[in-house]
C-alpha cells in the first residue's frame, strides 16, 4: 500500500523542487494523489515517486513539458520511443551546432587573421531554373534546403540538366535588416516550364570579387569578412546583391570539411573606372 507523503518529503525523495512540483500539478503533468480543500495542501504518494524521477531525467534532457506529458500519457510503447527518438534528433542536432560553434570559436581565436585568396570574375547573363523568397535571417537554412530540394526535384522532373553549379543572390536586407529576398538557382541550357515554385529566370551578369570558402556554411562569415574587407579597402564596392555558389555541398557529400562554396561580392566595371 503506498504511504501519503508530505509535499516537502516528496521533494525530498525525488529531487523536484517544491515550486517545480506545484508548476507540474498546474499543467497536469504530475498530479497530487490528494489535495485538501480546506488548505491546499498537497499530497503524493510513494507510488508517484518513479514517475517523479521519469520526469526530472528528460527534463534534464531538455524536453518540453508538452512532450514529457505526451510520453507519459501513451500506453503504446511505439508511439513512446518515437516521440523519444525525436527528442533525442533534435538533441543530436544541437550538438552539432554547438561543436560547429566551438570550433569555429576555437579557429577565429588561434588564425584571426584568415588568409582568403580573392579572384576578379566577369560572369554573363544566364538562364536558370530559381525559386524566389523573402525569408528572415533564422529561417535561412531551413528555407535553402527547402529550396535546393525543389529545385533538384524540377530539374529531375522537367528531364533537364544543370548547366553550372547552383547559386544563390542574397539582398543586403537578409543581413542588415534580419529579412530580405533570396533567389535559389540552378543554370540550364533552356529555358524550363514552371513546376511548383520553380520559375525560369535571367541570372544578371556581373563583375564579382570572388573567394572560396571551405567548410561548413556555419562560419562563412570569416570568408565573408575577408573578401568584404577587400572590397571595402580598394573601395570597389557596388550595390547589388552577394552571391553565393556551390561547387561542392551536402548534396554532394554529408561530409562538410569537403564542401567549397564560392562567395561572389559585386564590383565597379574595370571599364568604368
Amino acid at each position: 500500500m503506498d504511504t501519503r507523503l508530505a509535499i516537502g518529503d516528496f521533494s525530498r525523495m525525488t529531487h523536484l523542487s517544491v515550486k517545480t512540483l506545484r508548476h507540474y500539478h498546474q499543467v497536469g503533468l504530475l498530479e497530487p494523489a490528494e489535495v485538501d480543500p480546506a488548505t491546499g495542501y498537497r499530497y503524493y504518494v510513494t507510488g508517484q515517486v518513479p514517475a517523479a524521477q521519469v520526469i526530472r531525467r528528460f527534463r534534464e534532457l531538455g524536453m518540453p513539458v508538452e512532450q514529457v506529458g505526451a510520453v507519459l500519457a501513451t500506453d503504446d510503447p511505439a508511439v513512446r520511443n518515437r516521440l523519444i527518438l525525436a527528442h533525442l534528433d533534435r538533441m543530436q542536432d544541437q550538438l552539432e551546432q554547438t561543436r560547429s560553434a566551438v570550433e569555429s570559436l576555437r579557429a577565429l581565436i588561434e588564425h584571426p587573421d584568415l588568409p582568403v585568396p580573392v579572384e576578379h570574375r566577369t560572369v554573363p547573363e544566364v538562364t536558370a531554373l530559381a525559386i524566389t523568397g523573402t525569408v528572415h535571417l533564422d529561417d535561412l537554412g531551413r528555407w535553402w534546403q527547402s529550396a535546393f530540394d525543389e529545385l533538384h526535384g524540377a530539374l529531375r522532373g522537367l528531364g533537364a540538366v544543370a548547366d553550372g553549379p547552383y547559386g544563390a543572390l542574397l539582398a543586403t536586407e537578409l543581413f542588415a535588416d534580419e529579412c530580405g529576398e533570396i533567389v535559389a538557382f540552378v543554370p540550364v541550357a533552356q529555358p524550363p516550364a514552371a513546376l511548383g515554385r520553380t520559375r525560369a529566370l535571367r541570372v544578371p551578369g556581373a563583375e564579382l570579387a570572388v573567394s572560396t570558402h571551405c567548410g561548413s556554411h556555419a562560419d562563412a562569415d570569416r570568408t565573408y569578412g575577408a573578401l568584404g574587407t577587400y572590397v571595402a579597402e580598394h573601395a570597389l564596392g557596388v550595390e547589388g546583391p552577394v552571391r553565393e555558389y556551390y561547387l561542392t555541398d551536402r548534396f554532394d557529400t554529408p561530409d562538410a570539411t569537403r564542401w567549397r562554396t564560392e562567395i561572389a561580392w559585386p564590383v565597379f566595371r574595370t571599364g568604368d573606372r
